[in-house]
């Protein structure tokens, strides 16, 4: 049953079912096991935080969301897929105003960690 986005427990299974996905996604997986290796409990702590602040106004996250993302080796074709994976994610578990939400964000956060990323380069 899809249910709103409400709560923290709510951002966790957001965040445990799509870092599922991209741990098992051919092109993502090997990216994302370079960077974190064995970290993922921290990774998915900062992940739980910072979904939880720009969903639920939760003020838990302090960061720079861009500065890890900086000097990936990534490209068009791996923000297409995570978008993918993680509207896949949502559309699985959520409906409403807030999975809506996070789509839109998801979406401008890419497209504004590309232009960085082009302009770095």
């Amino acid at each position: 049953m899809k249910t709103e986005i409400l709560q923290l427990e709510d951002i966790k299974l957001l965040v445990d079912n799509f870092y599922a996905k991209v741990k098992a996604d051919p092109l993502l997986a090997p990216i994302f096991d370079e960077r974190i290796a064995n970290n993922w409990p921290h990774h998915m702590d900062k992940m739980y935080r910072f979904w939880q602040t720009v969903l639920l106004g939760e003020h838990t996250y302090l960061g720079s969301p861009f500065a890890p993302h900086a000097n990936l080796p990534i490209d068009k074709t791996h923000f297409t897929q995570w978008l993918s994976l993680f509207h896949e994610t949502i559309d699985e578990h959520f409906s409403g105003e807030k999975a809506e939400e996070a789509k839109w964000r998801s979406i401008k956060m890419a497209e504004m960690f590309q232009l960085k990323i082009a302009y770095r380069k």
